[in-house]
């Protein structure tokens, strides 16, 4: 072996090292047991809001109900910035839930500098790590606000002041396939909910349509920005969704969203809203309407 090799070895072996490190300190599991067609409309008493913030090639959701709030991934790490400009022009002052779908950079990269941002009452990631920087820095940041990682698991409930939150995956060991660890949770108040899955691919999906009782919603954010790899027709049937977000850039390297995708969401002559074409998309809901406003 090189000295080159050697050193490169020793180098990849202290950042797993440092990385499980902070694990051991931050991580807890969460065992806690808590286990009408909306009409669209322009003038709804909101009591809910779902903000697809437009950050490009990645994802980042902004729940809002009452006072109550909830962020869910904050693209990449160059959009942190951004994000927490976002939230500040919401009135946010805190945030009581942060969560980081899976450790790729597209949906991680920015939440450290929420977490430096704002006092946060809870983070939560999956249970499986990465050894990127991007993926340190997010630990780094929750390290330094003196918080602990909360590991969520399926059946989970959460109250996010009307809203009730529900973790609907991952459920079962993917290994190194991060797309599949993707925290899917569905958020609901009265008649309406939303279903958001991260970049859950199609063994993750088929895993929520077998062991979740029901995960039909109003509103889906489609998992991993409109990719064939997500969005099967199984999957698509039985969230039965009425409105279809999709989370992207322009024009991006991907080809997202694919034409499968597009084609089978045509047949069920579902509404889509694209951040790409209409930048941040707006849902908001007193719970039987919901109005839909878009940035362009």
């Amino acid at each position: 072996m090189s000295k080159k090799t050697k050193f490169t070895n020793r180098v990849l072996s202290g950042v797993v090292v440092f990385i499980l490190a902070i694990i051991l300190t931050i991580f807890q599991d969460d065992t806690q047991e808590n286990k009408n067609t909306p009409a669209l409309s322009n003038n709804v008493d909101e009591k809910v809001s779902v903000h697809y913030i437009d950050v490009g090639q990645g994802d980042s959701i902004f729940i809002q109900s009452g006072n109550s709030t909830m962020l869910i991934d904050a693209g990449e790490n160059d959009k942190g910035d951004q994000v927490v400009a976002y939230l500040k022009s919401q009135g946010v002052e805190q945030l009581d839930y942060v969560i980081g779908t899976h450790p790729h950079s597209d949906h991680i990269g920015g939440l450290d500098t929420v977490i430096n941002n704002f006092p946060v009452k809870q983070v939560m990631l999956p249970k499986v790590t990465h050894t990127t920087k991007t993926y340190e820095d997010v630990l780094k940041a929750v390290q330094k606000q003196g918080l602990k990682v909360t590991v969520p698991n399926v059946g989970d409930t959460y109250q996010l002041g009307e809203l009730g939150i529900t973790v609907i995956s991952p459920g079962e060991d993917y290994g190194d396939e991060l797309n599949n660890w993707s925290i899917g949770v569905i958020a609901k108040y009265k008649e309406v909910s939303f279903l958001m899955s991260g970049d859950a691919e199609v063994d993750a999906e088929q895993w929520m349509v077998e062991h979740n009782n029901d995960i039909s919603a109003t509103v889906l954010k489609l998992s991993h920005h409109g990719s064939s790899t997500s969005s099967s027709q199984q999957f698509l049937d039985a969230v039965n969704p009425q409105y279809v977000i999709i989370s992207l850039g322009k024009d991006n390297k991907y080809g997202h969203p694919h034409k499968e995708v597009m084609e089978r969401l045509e047949k069920m002559n579902v509404p889509i809203y694209r951040t790409d074409t209409m930048g941040t998309i707006v849902v908001s809901t007193d719970g039987e309407n919901i109005s839909i406003q878009t940035e362009k």
